[in-house]
């Protein structure tokens, strides 16, 4: 089994969400349309960015070294580079 880290974007509120998840199309549908309490306050999520990984401990730390840049800037460079 695979597991990804992922990013969201919403053109609505111009904003990224970072996550991960060991079912990544279930996860997508769950964030567009039951929302979470980070996602919820759009759905128009689109996925921009994924990243495989063979464990969810490496899935997990991944996610964490992005969200700890707190920098808008590197997001976008991640997306930028994978299109």
């Amino acid at each position: 089994m695979s597991f990804y880290v992922y990013i969201l974007y919403s053109k609505t509120i111009d904003e990224y969400y970072v996550g991960h998840s060991g079912h990544l199309e279930n996860r997508l549908f769950r964030h567009v349309h039951s929302g979470s309490k980070a996602t919820k306050k759009a759905s128009d999520w689109i996925l921009v960015y994924k990243e495989e990984f063979n464990t969810k401990a490496e899935a997990c730390r991944r996610e964490m070294e992005i969200k700890k840049r707190k920098s808008r800037r590197y997001i976008e460079s991640l997306v930028t580079a994978s299109t």
